[in-house]
């Protein structure tokens, strides 16, 4: 008797991630762009192998010392030091951790409320959805910065309090993701068809409506986590988030900036790791919404 394989045979159909991520590995760019962020996080989170000094540790004899690759260069300071003789590729390995740990603490909250209101806003009367909105709409009228450095203000200069302030700004952004992601669902006709056969509002979101708005929310997450990088190191650069002696890449630009003149090394390194990680993750956003689009147009 011929084996049941020889009249049957399987198709296997990937999964929606796994169709995201064969679109996304074919766009070399936004991968590349993902390697280079995987290796930034690798060394944060390997810093204290990685990094040959302590951060704040002074070499009194080797003040503004220049890179290694220069004629009054040491390869003992790979990337020079800095106006007190700290290493500066050590301040840059730990400041990879520092940085990229406050924009997630800082995306995390603001996903988390943001995610909520969007979902309470979608959902609620309209006078709630009008007032959660009008809200927004004021904190989207101010620019972010701007609006940043007043809540630090308020409340107090500090890294804390330089998170919060960063994660109300980005709130926002969140909820209009989310409203407009819901907003989009509920008019379609398999929304339709399970309010009719008597779905609870819980239901219709967590079974129906939440695994169709993940695109939009992913992609948020993403451009929110270049913006806190970039929010968190301006407020750092202005003296009104980390404090010295952290080595917070906008604290290293604030502490070194009059140093530009002679010791650029001191100003352009902390500025090019700043660059190179917002670049590399707007370029994993778009790559991401390249990816879904992609998939959604098929």
């Amino acid at each position: 008797m011929a084996s049941q394989s020889q009249f049957y045979h399987q198709t296997r159909i990937p999964s929606t991630y796994a169709r995201w991520w064969k679109h996304f590995y074919e766009n070399k760019l936004a991968f590349i762009a993902l390697v280079i962020f995987v290796s930034m996080c690798l060394v944060a989170i390997f810093a204290n192998f990685i990094a040959p000094y302590d951060p704040t540790l002074s070499f009194t004899d080797a003040i503004h010392k220049p890179p290694s690759w220069y004629d009054a260069g040491d390869t003992q300071f790979l990337l020079g030091t800095d106006y007190i003789g700290r290493d500066i590729f050590s301040r840059l390995v730990f400041g990879a951790r520092l940085s990229l740990s406050l924009a997630g603490a800082v995306v995390l909250l603001s996903a988390s409320a943001g995610i909520f209101l969007g979902v309470v806003s979608a959902f609620a009367n309209s006078w709630i959805d009008a007032l959660i909105m009008r809200v927004m709409d004021f904190i989207l009228a101010l620019p972010s910065l701007l609006l940043a450095v007043v809540i630090v203000a308020v409340i107090g200069r500090g890294l804390p309090n330089a998170i919060y302030a960063v994660a109300i700004v980005l709130i926002p952004h969140f909820v209009l993701a989310t409203r407009t992601a819901i907003k989009h669902e509920i008019l379609k006709e398999y929304v339709t068809a399970m309010r009719l056969d008597g779905a609870s509002k819980t239901r219709l979101f967590y079974h129906c409506i939440l695994p169709n708005i993940l695109p939009p929310i992913i992609i948020q997450l993403t451009l929110a986590f270049s913006t806190a990088i970039l929010e968190i190191a301006s407020l750092g650069f202005l003296g009104l988030g980390a404090q010295a002696p952290h080595p917070e890449w906008g604290t290293i630009l604030s502490e070194s900036h009059n140093d530009i003149l002679f010791a650029s090394w001191t100003v352009t390194l902390p500025g090019l790791a700043i660059f190179f990680t917002l670049l590399s993750i707007n370029l994993v956003g778009d790559g991401l919404r390249d990816a879904m689009d992609l998939e959604k147009n098929k």
